[in-house]
């Protein structure tokens, strides 16, 4: 029998709706009773019928029990959230209401207003107010406003404000999924990568997160005490030597490795993911083995490990702990993805926990290795690449570790396009393009001499595509870069002159930015010369504005991303630091307000 999928969470944040109105009794208030409940109860069945939870159940919406005409019905609107696990909150109204009497005044739930835009009352008279009052009292509010006048009894939601309902949701609750959450190291720095440095802060007052700390002696202790599950080892290892083709052995003959070395690698591979997952999320066989403690687990949403040097110098690498972890199936069958970091790197782990929340897929964690312009590809290959969307040539991505499985693109969309589906939406035979599009090589020896194995895969082109990088910046904190694109599909023969250049033992990505001809996004040169760190993170879809209004939830600014200025959404109150530049306004929004969960 498969062991039960488990995670983190044992209850979800829902989504508070507060329906505000005009507090005057004497047919005021009466008269717009239904129809402000009624929008409350649109809102709801519009975000329950369309968001999903990280285990694919509908998102939960609370109502508050009455319409809030004041400061008593708004008290007890806030003690119903409370009690309810209210994680993000969502006030709407097609009236005039007392503004700060009926404002949501807690400072760590992201909040948005709706404000009904029709001429029989002053719902956009109230959303002015109440957002200037959200302004003026430090408390960033989301303004919801459509753009056509709409009859008063109209229920339709028109398809901006659906949007603009959708993408503050789905943020807001990325960012009540992370709160009281754990991103544990499972080691330490690795190579001098300042990623891998572990910054406790961050963590603690952007993303309202703990970080635990463990040595990875603990894996030695696990393996040789035999501490995992060993009727799902025996399964795991079953499937693996099922469904996980060995490919080419690329290393010389004095770094080629037996047979019987071979096949205790992969033993000790399968224990690392069992023990790694086990250590992130706990497993109720380790209390039935009398280890209480270790079956808890560590309440991790995201983690990374070391490996490399440390580890690799004497023992088995992390790839496939890693590669597998983070895709979204195993020989349990389907489940929501593990984030696990590559190099123990941290802010990518943070990124690719981002990525993950927002799209419910698995994610590609990479290095930006190399750009190639076309001439570049020509000299290589000896042949030009004639691609519509390459014409200023394509990056590299490519990197040994988390590459989710999923990132083969053999899901497919309903019109045949590559894509990274949620794990209920995959399909067996999806899985098996998946495992069928991967090779298992043995790790080359001068890079990881106590072995293990590499994934190889190439991702099909015309997937849409977002990368980005977090990082970390002395005196100003975290800041984020995003880029939109494309995979893109190569010629055999292009491929192969360029990717043998590097490790023909890891997963590869080609991926085009879309340029917009300004500053960084002048030409793919100048995406990845403007790259702030080695390592990326790519989500599939073009989501960049999902990113752009997560980060402003969190203060994180964004300095660098080609998403179309009328995608992007933020609190209204960046609006006051300035409209002509809004990069620049998002930088001094995001010091004015500081971290979500406390100043620096």
């Amino acid at each position: 029998m498969a062991t039960p999928n488990r995670t983190v969470f044992s209850s979800f944040p829902k989504i508070g709706i507060r329906p505000a109105i005009d507090g005057r009794y004497g047919g005021v208030r009466e008269s717009l009773e239904d129809q402000t409940m009624d929008m409350a109860r649109a809102a709801a069945s519009l975000i329950s019928g369309s968001l999903r939870y990280p285990d694919g159940t509908p998102v939960e919406c609370v109502i508050a029990d009455t319409c809030i005409g004041g400061l008593p019905e708004a008290s007890a609107c806030a003690e119903k959230f409370a009690r309810e696990n209210v994680g993000v909150s969502l006030t709407v109204t097609p009236c005039w209401c007392y503004g700060s009497e009926t404002m949501d005044m807690n400072p760590l739930i992201p909040k948005a207003v709706w404000g009904f835009n029709g001429t029989e009352r002053p719902g956009a008279v109230y959303l002015a107010a109440v957002l200037a009052g959200h302004t003026q009292k430090g408390l960033p509010a989301f303004g919801i406003y459509g753009r056509d006048v709409q009859p008063a009894g109209d229920p339709n939601i028109p398809s901006d404000v659906r949007e603009k309902l959708l993408t503050f949701a789905r943020c807001g609750l990325a960012v009540a999924l992370m709160r009281g959450k754990a991103y544990l190291s499972m080691g330490g720095t690795s190579m001098g990568i300042a990623g891998s440095m572990v910054d406790y802060a961050f963590w603690e007052k952007y993303l309202g997160m703990r970080v635990e700390d463990i040595d990875m002696t603990e894996f030695v202790g696990r393996m040789n005490k035999g501490q995992f599950d060993q009727d799902e080892y025996e399964t795991a290892l079953a499937w693996v030597k099922a469904n996980c083709p060995e490919g080419k052995d690329y290393n010389g003959e004095s770094g080629t490795r037996g047979r019987a070395q071979l096949d205790a690698e992969w033993e000790t591979n399968v224990k690392m993911a069992l023990i790694a997952r086990d250590l992130m999320v706990g497993n109720p066989k380790l209390a039935e083995m009398g280890l209480k403690e270790q079956a808890r687990g560590r309440n991790a949403i995201a983690s990374g490990f070391q490996g490399q040097r440390q580890w690799t110098d004497h023992y088995p690498n992390g790839d496939f702990l890693e590669a597998i972890l983070c895709s979204s199936f195993d020989w349990n069958g389907k489940r929501a993805p593990y984030i696990v970091a590559t190099e123990n790197d941290a802010l990518n782990g943070a990124g690719m926990l981002f990525g993950w929340l927002l799209t419910n897929t698995a994610q590609i964690f990479a290095d930006l290795r190399t750009y190639w312009s076309p001439d570049a590809i020509k000299s290589a290959a000896g042949m030009a690449l004639d691609h519509p969307l390459a014409a200023d040539g394509i990056l590299h991505l490519i990197n040994s570790g988390p590459a989710a499985l999923d990132g083969t693109g053999e899901c497919l969309d309903a019109d045949g396009n590559p894509v990274m589906k949620p794990h209920w939406e995959i399909t067996d035979e999806e899985i098996s393009k998946c495992l069928n599009a991967t090779t298992w090589h043995p790790s080359i020896t001068e890079y990881f001499p106590g072995g293990g194995m590499s994934t190889r895969y190439r991702t099909r082109g015309g997937m849409k595509a977002t990368m980005i990088r977090l990082n970390l910046v002395d005196g100003l904190g975290p800041a984020l870069q995003i880029a939109e694109g494309h995979t893109i599909e190569l010629p055999e023969t292009i491929h192969a002159a360029l990717d043998d250049r590097t490790n023909p033992t890891w997963p590869t990505t080609w991926f085009a930015p879309v340029l917009t001809g300004e500053g960084p996004f002048r030409s793919t040169y100048d995406v990845m010369n403007n790259w702030g760190a080695n390592h990326c993170v790519m989500t599939c879809g073009h989501v960049g504005h999902l990113y752009l209004t997560l980060a402003s939830m969190l203060r994180i600014p964004v300095y660098m991303h080609n998403v179309a200025e009328q995608r992007i959404f933020r609190p209204s109150a960046w609006n006051a630091f300035g409209t002509a530049n809004l990069e620049a306004a998002d930088f001094r929004a995001c010091a004015t307000y500081g971290p979500l969960y406390g100043r620096k």
